[in-house]
């Protein structure tokens, strides 16, 4: 069941096909909208996306595809989730054209290549990194023997080729929608999941035609680390307080939506020209102390279409902290399922956040000071928001979900996507949440 359109018009397929635009704009129907508060002191509000539409976010973003680290997935300490039990399946999802070996897929559904031909500010920026003691890497995505971030510049690994972005919902679901034990309804938004005492029977939801009511053995949520949270909420399972508030009778007690995690980014303009026909992000810096540095090859205005008079385009870079120690919340506000949750992400609440990001736009200030100005930074997300229902085992209390995927009190009820990610992954996390994918679909099966 799939909340926003499905992709049997061209012109909409297309345009989750063209890897070098991302279908964001103010106008696109590919994608749902939120507000979230940034930042407390002073508050600081900003508008993110999430894809709405077959392969949801992955459908409409920029292609980045790096794994997470091992210390992410030893770190979390959940049994079936080491480095060693998830290794395989980064391999089984991908199809690696630039590297092979044991640690590269050959016959996965979404292909992964790097930029080859490095130019214009991109190159700008790897001569700079390189000039001030930065190695080249290789492959960002064969690091899995170090712990933490390698130092040094390299080529993202992108699931877009020769212009063309193949997400999971691309790679798995578009290529089998005939089969016979297979039905996909679009546009049609789950209101609630309905229990019997404590197992999940069927959802509500509200299609073109009307309410309408699913039943099933096995229900799997997989609607993001918004929505999923939110859905969960609107159907009882959540925080006592929150969901008595919004006037929602009580299923199961669990901390949904409560310390969730995400990537805080400033992105500071550059008097670069934008590189016309290029894929959003083409190379990244990575810091020893869980910096990225990332070179936009355009302005947001350009890659995505909007066309919003009066809004300024420019290249920029972007200083992101990828392991950082604030914490964010997703809370249910009313038992309405068309109003949407608030989101906070409290970037601002741990000094040590503060100090590292001061430090990175420092670093790339010094980096490119000879080929560019840069201008004041502006808080921003990387919206990588993962662990609104994070996994744990069940003397865990701030586990959502068991270790595998199952809601902790709830009988024939998964949630398989970003929200159970305990936190976000050292990289952008769109490689390591279709590894989940991947992973997951053994538990339900």
């Amino acid at each position: 069941m799939e909340a926003g359109v499905g992709l049997s018009d061209p012109a909409l397929r297309a345009e989750t096909a063209n890897g070098l635009r991302l279908p964001i704009g103010a106008a696109s129907p590919l994608v749902q909208r939120y507000e979230t508060r940034l930042t407390d002191r002073p508050a600081r509000h900003t508008a993110i996306v999430r894809g709405a539409t077959v392969g949801g976010s992955g459908a409409v973003n920029g292609g980045y595809f790096c794994r997470g680290l091992r210390r992410d997935f030893d770190g979390y300490r959940v049994p079936g989730w080491a480095w060693s039990e998830v290794a395989g399946h980064f391999c089984a999802i991908e199809t690696d054209l630039d590297f092979s070996g044991p640690a590269h897929g050959d016959s996965g559904p979404i292909p992964v290549r790097r930029t080859r031909e490095i130019i214009g500010s991109t190159a700008s920026f790897v001569d700079a990194a390189r000039d001030n003691g930065f190695e080249w890497i290789p492959d960002l995505n064969n690091v899995s023997d170090g712990d933490g971030l390698p130092s040094g510049v390299g080529a993202v690994p992108l699931n877009i080729v020769d212009g063309a972005r193949v997400g999971p919902g691309a790679g798995f679901l578009l290529p089998v929608l005939q089969r016979r034990n297979l039905a996909l309804v679009t546009q049609t938004r789950a209101a609630r999941v309905r229990f019997s005492g404590s197992r999940a029977v069927g959802v509500d939801a509200v299609g073109p035609a009307g309410p309408v009511s699913l039943t099933a053995d096995r229900i799997v949520l997989c609607a993001g680390a918004i929505e999923s949270a939110h859905l969960l909420m609107l159907s009882g399972v959540g925080d006592e307080v929150v969901l008595r508030a919004a006037g929602v009778q009580v299923v199961v007690r669990l901390p949904v939506g409560v310390a969730c995690s995400d990537h805080p980014e400033w992105v500071l303009p550059t008097g670069w020209e934008i590189a016309a026909g290029r894929s959003p992000l083409e190379v990244v810096l990575t810091t020893p102390d869980d910096i990225e540095i990332r070179p936009y090859t355009g302005g947001f205005v350009a890659m995505t279409g909007d066309g919003t008079t009066g809004h300024p385009d420019w290249p920029h870079i972007g200083v992101a902290l990828m392991r950082p120690l604030a914490r964010g919340r997703v809370r249910l506000v009313s038992a309405d399922p068309l109003v949407p949750p608030t989101i906070e992400h409290r970037y601002d609440s741990e000094p040590g956040d503060l100090a590292a990001l001061q430090h990175g736009c420092e670093l790339a200030r010094s980096l490119v000071s000879r080929t560019t100005e840069l201008g004041e930074p502006a808080w921003s997300t990387s919206q990588h928001l993962c662990g609104t229902a994070p996994m744990g085992c069940a003397q865990d209390p701030t586990a959502v979900v068991d270790p595998q995927c199952r809601v902790h009190g709830i009988e024939n009820l998964w949630v398989i996507d970003g929200s159970v990610l305990p936190t976000t992954t050292s990289r952008g996390p769109h490689a390591s949440i279709t590894m989940l994918g991947h992973r997951a679909a053994e538990f339900v099966r």
